[in-house]
């Protein structure tokens, strides 16, 4: 079953495109000190607001910071902040919905309504209202943002509970002794993991996205440190002149996320049984 849906994926030819687009971001990050020509840090007030080329590939800031190491280094923050608040909001939203999808009665009914209440919520605002209680920085920027994706991951998770609690092999595990845990361990998680591991991949890319909203507007990672949603601010009254200094960290959000997305799909529809 594994290799039919790695076949399956594979003949998705948006798929792995969405893959090699994913897979030239992360490389991007690991890669950035060893490959950004210049240090991102640096200012040459001789340099500032140069057009791209030369010794600047992607031009100069105005503070004559090297734009595409900026870029490289962003990358680092992007997928960083993406991974650990993705890790976060699926280790607790998994939790959560296996917990009331299991259990049901009164702890799933409080359970899920408190997930309903932060549902209503649009994703940037849940994020703005998460950094303002915990402030600024990337520690926080990574909690506030999982806090953002557990409810929808808790919501995924529940409604498939809900679909297995009943079936025979989970009736059969309790009447043989197992006990909730184990069952949940065992029998239930194996089966949810597939549906948890394409959402997870599919919040990557709005992860990256929020942390860009939110590092634009000013509560995410502190300036100096390189992020494209601060890149793309500082360009901003730049942008009739040097229009650069936005354009490409736009474009770089515009490729994770992309990619990301098309990862997802790719892997909902190979994990898909009808599809097989």
């Amino acid at each position: 079953m594994r290799s039919r849906r790695v076949r399956a994926f594979l003949r998705n030819r948006t798929a792995v495109a969405g893959a090699v687009l994913a897979a030239a971001v992360i490389l991007a990050a690991l890669v950035a000190p060893a490959v950004a020509p210049h240090d991102p840090l640096i200012q040459d007030v001789y340099n500032m607001l140069a057009p791209p080329g030369g010794p600047h590939p992607l031009g100069t800031d105005d503070l004559g910071r090297d734009v595409l190491s900026r870029i490289l280094y962003g990358a680092r923050v992007s997928i960083t902040v993406g991974v650990f608040s993705v890790l976060i909001g699926t280790g607790m939203g998994a939790l959560v919905g296996l917990m009331a999808g299991y259990f049901g009665g009164p702890l799933e009914l409080g359970m899920m309504r408190v997930v309903d209440i932060l549902m209503s919520f649009p994703v940037l605002v849940m994020g703005l209202m998460f950094m303002a209680i915990l402030g600024t920085g990337m520690d926080k920027l990574i909690v506030a943002i999982g806090l953002v994706l557990t409810p929808q991951i808790a919501r995924l998770a529940h409604g498939a509970v809900v679909a297995l609690r009943e079936m025979e092999y989970i009736t059969a595990a309790r009447a043989a002794g197992a006990g909730p845990w184990r069952i949940l361990r065992r029998h239930v998680l194996p089966n949810v993991a597939g549906e948890i591991l394409v959402m997870a991949t599919l919040w990557m890319a709005t992860a990256i996205r929020v942390e860009a909203n939110l590092s634009f507007i000013g509560l995410g990672v502190s300036p100096p440190t390189p992020t494209w949603g601060n890149m793309i601010r500082e360009g901003v009254r730049w942008l009739v002149v040097t229009p650069w200094l936005s354009v490409f960290p736009g474009l770089a959000i515009l490729i994770a996320v992309l990619g990301f997305n098309m990862v997802g799909d790719g892997l909902r529809d190979a994990m898909d049984p009808k599809l097989l």
